[in-house]
């Protein structure tokens, strides 16, 4: 039989704890929504990062195919006429220098990146024009920590998730808090990337 100062000790507990949680659940949801931002910008560019071995991250890449007469076999191409090849299948690109790979296939460089190549022989070509990927390749950059502000600004978001972390650990009692439910879930989830790390 508990007396009156057992139970107002129990109250205050109880009261103790239901505002530790309150203030958890607004520390998780306030930084939650501050970092939204920043973690979807760096979800969508950690894609991108994954498959960097089949995307170019920076440029998108498009190739047009053209077809010219063939040339006499072991011909060298001018710089003039190297740059004429440029003018007619890259337009608006500026000529930059040339080389030959093999006796007969030709490679011209364009400035920016772009290139042209030839097969003299069969007067097969094919032309690259790379342009710029004007957002996702801003945010690839942040993935390579651009800047000592950027360098504070990304140890405060990493210390804030850990808070984000944390609040989610107490925000909820019981079956569907930490020492339940969610303790299962988060096990899981530590689980899962030393899955895939013992299997690298």
């Amino acid at each position: 039989m508990l007396n009156d100062t057992d139970t107002t000790r129990y109250d205050n507990r109880i009261n103790k704890g239901s505002r530790f949680r309150k203030w958890s659940r607004w520390i998780h949801r306030d930084l939650s929504y501050f970092f939204a931002g920043i973690l979807l910008v760096y979800c969508v560019s950690g894609v991108y990062m994954n498959h960097r071995d089949t995307v170019n991250v920076h440029h998108k890449v498009k190739r047009v195919a053209f077809q010219e007469s063939s040339y006499p076999s072991g011909m060298k191409l001018s710089r003039e006429e190297a740059n004429s090849l440029v003018n007619r299948y890259a337009e608006g690109k500026t000529y930059t220098q040339h080389y030959y790979p093999s006796e007969d296939r030709l490679k011209i460089f364009i400035k920016g990146g772009s290139s042209l190549e030839l097969n003299q022989q069969s007067g097969e070509g094919f032309v690259e024009i790379l342009s710029r990927r004007p957002i996702v390749s801003d945010m690839v950059k942040l993935h390579y920590n651009p800047g000592r502000w950027w360098t504070w600004f990304s140890d405060a978001f990493a210390i804030s998730m850990i808070l984000v972390v944390i609040t989610g650990f107490t925000m909820m009692k019981g079956r569907k808090g930490f020492l339940g439910r969610g303790g299962i879930l988060m096990l899981i989830g530590i689980l899962v990337p030393i899955f895939f790390l013992l299997l690298s």
